[in-house]
């Protein structure tokens, strides 16, 4: 078996300081994450005096205990519109993720109530549209715990339209064949109300449902009619009288054991193929010591793999050409995988080799995963005639179109074309996850900003003026702090540049967990219809 040999001295200074500088990213990001926690769990006298649990609370009821369960998109929104990143930290107004249900691996959303009501945010919409997106793609039951105050109406230019997909996702989730099950905690107004009535099962919870295109306030201004809460969209109104509601729970824990039921009930195949593999050689602990936090400072990206893979078992493919771009076969928990990473920029023959390799992987129905470290394509004179352009768009051509699933795992820089051609967003990766030294952005700063001084000073000299080099300083200086802060790992998850950032230690059981969910949504039959289930 080619078996990867580590050249990684672990007591090195350089390993040592690797990993104090991985280490203080990850608990920045920790941090900011429990704040969320922290800022929700604040209302909790205010849930206890109602008789209800906090969004958390009900999750936790609802996941089957000690199983898997990978959240996403925590730093949603993380100091954009409303989100200060401090005492008005949101994480969109939302929690998602991918757990286990009685069993049955599902895609789950919960409105954070405890903060702000669980008004929507601009970004907590495509929060909410990335859940329902990896339901679709994974084949996955889709279960939600609704308590929301519905949209932020001072950023309604923001999502009105854009959150219509949310409504449409309901549908298309029902009509694949893939069941929508909703608990109502409490208040579902207006947009809110679709989000439960388009859903396959209902549990209302007795005295705290309200499910209302209107509610009380907006009824009288709009009508003159007055109503109370209950008469207009209560839980006993909606189980009695609307049919709107199929089951009635007496309080929260009781609405997630009847969500729990109907998981159990559905039939769904909950059979994991037994596998049986090796772990890595080499301890995954040891990549905050192979892993420089400065994406300028070059490693072997067969170090990363190696920590990675099932028994360290690597085969490289064309391991002599291209060398800058590396393709590699190996097995994650059994699975069978091709990947794709970076030592280096992309040059013309790592282009093509990249192409090539993905035709094998479609040929042999493999997964690839493509582990981003890139400053992107190789640039001058040299790169130009040996066709960069059109060796770089045929790769890009393959990442596009290709039909087997991809995952993307951002462990370094992510620049320019480079992002494209290594999977980034904008190439629809089944998941996509990132380490928190990660760097996203057109080019480096410091490029960006010799790029922009050699045009300033070029035009200055064509007008027959000396270019001002005090402000040219002032100028570059700008833009690479510019640059510095919008290239950040926590700028880009707040834009859902990814699914969120993870511990880099916990990167094999999260391409594990995801290979799982691939292979399952690939063996699973849904039973499609027309439109959807439609409420009688």
């Amino acid at each position: 078996m080619p078996i990867f040999e580590s050249d990684i001295d672990v007591h090195a200074d350089g390993f040592k300081k690797n990993r104090e500088d991985h280490l203080k990213l990850i608990e920045e990001f920790r941090s900011l994450e429990q704040k969320i926690v922290e800022t929700s769990a604040r209302a909790k006298p205010k849930f206890e005096k109602r008789g209800q649990l906090l969004p958390r609370e009900r999750l936790a009821l609802l996941l089957d205990r000690g199983a898997p369960f990978v959240e996403l998109s925590t730093l949603c929104g993380y100091k954009m519109h409303d989100d200060d990143g401090d005492q008005a930290i949101s994480g969109g107004g939302s929690i998602s993720g991918i757990g286990f249900v009685s069993g049955v691996r599902c895609v789950v959303a919960a409105s954070d109530s405890g903060i702000k009501g669980g008004a929507a945010t601009p970004m907590g919409v495509h929060k909410a549209l990335r859940a329902q997106q990896l339901a679709l793609e994974n084949k996955l039951p889709f279960v939600q715990l609704i308590e929301s105050a519905g949209a932020n109406l001072m950023r309604q230019a923001e999502m009105f339209v854009s959150g219509g997909k949310t409504f449409a996702n309901l549908a298309r989730l029902s009509a694949a064949g893939c069941p929508v099950v909703s608990v109502v905690h409490g208040s579902s107004t207006a947009g809110g109300a679709y989000q439960t009535g388009l859903s396959d099962y209902v549990v209302a919870v007795r005295g705290k449902s309200k499910v209302f295109l209107a509610g009380p306030p907006l009824l009288k201004a709009a009508t003159g009619e007055i109503a109370t809460d209950e008469d207009l969209g209560g839980a006993e109104m909606h189980y009695h009288t609307s049919g709107t509601a199929e089951y009635m729970a007496e309080n929260d824990a009781d609405g997630v054991r009847i969500a729990r039921e109907i998981l159990s009930k559905l039939g769904w195949d909950r059979a994991e193929r037994e596998r049986r593999y090796d772990p890595p050689l080499y301890d995954p602990e040891e990549l905050l010591g192979v892993v420089p936090v400065d994406y300028r400072q070059p490693y072997n990206s067969r170090e990363v793999i190696a920590r990675l893979v099932d028994g360290s078992d690597i085969l490289g493919f064309k391991d002599g050409y291209g060398t800058a771009t590396v393709c590699s076969q190996a097995a994650i928990a059994g699975h069978q995988i091709g990947i794709i990473s970076n030592n280096g920029p992309i040059d013309a023959d790592g282009a093509a080799k990249v192409a090539q390799f993905i035709q094998l992987m479609e040929q042999a129905g493999t997964p690839v995963i493509f582990l981003q470290n890139t400053t992107g394509y190789l640039v001058g004179t040299d790169a130009e005639q040996r066709g960069i352009v059109k060796h770089g768009s045929k790769m890009i051509q393959a990442v596009t179109n290709m039909t087997v699933p991809k995952l993307t795992l951002h462990i370094g820089a992510s620049f320019g074309a480079g992002n494209y051609g290594m999977c980034g967003r904008a190439f629809d990766p089944r998941f996509i996850f990132a380490w928190p030294n990660n760097r996203i952005a057109v080019m480096g700063g410091e490029q960006a900003a010799k790029t922009m001084r050699i045009v300033a000073e070029e035009g200055a000299r064509r007008k027959g003026q000396e270019p001002n080099t005090e402000f040219l300083d002032g100028m570059a200086k700008h833009i690479v702090d510019t640059y510095d802060a919008e290239s950040r790992a926590l700028f880009a998850t707040a834009r859902l540049w990814d699914d969120g950032l993870i511990d880099p230690r916990d990167s094999r059981n999260v391409l594990a967990f995801c290979l799982d969910s691939l292979a399952e949504a690939e063996n699973r039959q849904l039973r499609p219809n027309l439109f959807g289930v439609a409420r009688m």
